[in-house]
């Protein structure tokens, strides 16, 4: 078989804010941008990567979400702990300093994880765990 990711989803909470996040300090291009307002669903992917993408979207645009499911997405988006997107970067250092210059919401400074992996945490203006693994 080979399979490969195409898009992976992310809530967003400000449009706007999450394109820049995306784009400004992760450096990724905006591939796609349609609807309005909060409505809006906005396709990101890393530069030279033109097959591999995430969709940036309106977390209650399904309308079979009820009234409690929505009051729980609101309350784990805000915590952090709704969605999560695990990045790789040849050098985590200089990401992280990127990425703190630049204003994200630090979770958790680079460390050398137990298991074997050197990662950073962001938060992205939804409340997106945003986890960056410095590349082997």
């Amino acid at each position: 078989m080979d399979i490969k990711i195409q898009h992976s989803f992310l809530p967003h909470t400000d449009p706007d804010a999450s394109a820049a996040f995306f784009r400004d300090l992760l450096g990724f291009e905006i591939r796609m941008d349609v609807g309005g307002g909060a409505m809006r669903w906005i396709t990101v992917g890393p530069a030279g990567q033109p097959d591999t993408s995430v969709v940036l979207h309106p977390p209650f645009a399904d309308p079979g979400i009820t009234e409690d499911e929505r009051k729980t997405i609101t309350e784990m988006m805000a915590k952090g702990t709704f969605a999560t997107l695990v990045l790789s970067s040849p050098n985590l250092d200089e990401t992280f300093e990127k990425m703190v210059a630049g204003g994200a919401e630090v979770v958790q400074e680079p460390t050398d994880q137990p298991y074997g992996v050197r990662d950073a945490a962001f938060r992205d203006p939804a409340g997106n765990h945003i986890r960056i693994n410095q590349q082997a």
